[in-house]
């Protein structure tokens, strides 16, 4: 038998309490992603996207259905699993290094100080922050804080990442760069990530798969599976194939958002 996902999201329906009643966010929605992959969740504004952030995080418990990781259902928060978001929301009083060591004083760690240090320095290396560890985040632009945050959401190694539209504050020269280095990380880092954005070109760059949601109360309306390779450079972007790929995502957006003529 195959081996089972890596995240699994099993008819999923969700809903939100309100003073009018019930508000329908997901509804019978099924997502599966495999070890070590990456999948880019887009669709309309306001369709529940952040919502499944917070259910595969355990943050939240779906009304129907099971959020599975590894084979276990989600229950609570998982140590296993590392977010980022749009807003890097770093401490001020706390220097870059200890911004980024501070999952490893909330979920523990069998690494020494100087190890968890050491481990520090590598990703600040990795996402070209080299000799900024001693600085405040007021000294850094937007785009190296949010290289810190990313650092920060794996410094402990999780299972999974959730990255929810962390690079959408950025501007686009920025914002390209990121997406690069996130190829970097993955390629020395093991970890399965979910993103949530609403940028194609960055959902068809980064991800190995690409999930479209429908209106709300969402549902899985299209999937694309990425024809990139793993060592995806900017260029990749522009060739006929990735044109056409970015033609269908705009038609299912708009389908979603029910515009399609």
């Amino acid at each position: 038998m195959a081996d089972a996902p890596l995240i699994a999201l099993n008819h999923i329906t969700h809903a939100y309490k309100t003073p009018a009643g019930p508000l329908p966010v997901l509804d019978d929605l099924t997502i599966t992603a495999g070890e070590g992959t990456f999948t880019a969740v887009v669709g309309p504004s306001g369709c529940g996207k952040s919502t499944l952030t917070r259910l595969v995080a355990g943050l939240m418990i779906p009304d129907q259905g099971e959020v599975m990781l590894h084979g276990a259902r989600v229950k609570s928060p998982r140590k296993t699993v590392g977010m980022a978001f749009q807003n890097p929301v770093l401490l001020e009083w706390r220097t870059i290094l200890d911004n980024i060591l501070l999952p490893l004083e909330i979920v523990g760690s069998k690494l020494s100080k100087a190890e968890q240090k050491e481990r520090v320095h590598g990703l600040l290396e990795l996402v070209g922050l080299t000799g900024f560890a001693d600085k405040r985040p007021s000294e850094l632009s937007g785009g190296m804080r949010q290289r810190a945050s990313l650092c920060r959401s794996i410094v402990h190694k999780p299972e999974v990442l959730i990255l929810d539209e962390p690079f959408g504050a950025l501007d686009a020269f920025t914002r390209e760069d990121l997406w690069q280095t996130m190829h970097d990380l993955r390629r020395v880092e093991s970890f399965t990530c979910m993103l949530i954005t609403h940028d194609l070109r960055e959902a068809l760059f980064l991800g190995d798969q690409v999930v479209v949601l429908s209106g709300r109360p969402a549902t899985v309306q299209y999937t694309m599976e990425v024809p990139l390779g793993r060592d995806r450079v900017l260029d990749d972007l522009y060739t006929p194939e990735s044109a056409d790929n970015l033609h269908i995502l705009r038609d299912q957006i708009k389908i979603a958002q029910g515009r399609a003529a």
